[in-house]
């Protein structure tokens, strides 16, 4: 299987541009790392970075073991999280996450399907 080539910086600032209520736009590796992308500009974070980190690592967590299933239900598209202060979207790019962070208030009908639109066409 060939891995395809994305432009994860470009990805990000898309995104961030997609939506007013985009608060963070990142791609995150499978130990849990920060490796492009970040928090939109005049945005407060709602977490320290130790907090920043922590998230990364259980979202990384997470996200293998969801692959678990992929052969019985395929595999995902995206998974999405409620919070009462946010809401979180994760998306898989090769072996790395998309993660995006939105006002709790934001489109969850139309928001993934853009960001998913936006990873297709962003292949190099």
């Amino acid at each position: 299987m060939t891995t395809k080539i994305f432009d994860y910086t470009k990805i990000c600032e898309h995104i961030l541009l997609l939506d007013e209520k985009i608060r963070f736009a990142g791609i995150i590796n499978q130990r849990g790392r920060l490796v492009a992308g970040g928090m939109k500009e005049n945005v407060e974070p709602l977490e320290n970075e130790k907090d920043d980190e922590m998230i990364f690592m259980e979202l990384a967590l997470r996200v293998k073991m969801r692959k678990e299933f992929d052969r019985q239900l395929g595999s995902v598209n995206f998974a999405m999280a409620s919070r009462e202060r946010a809401l979180a979207m994760s998306f898989i790019i090769n072996e790395d996450i998309l993660y995006v962070v939105a006002e709790p208030d934001a489109d969850y009908g139309t928001l993934p399907k853009k960001i998913l639109k936006i990873i297709e066409t962003q292949q190099e």
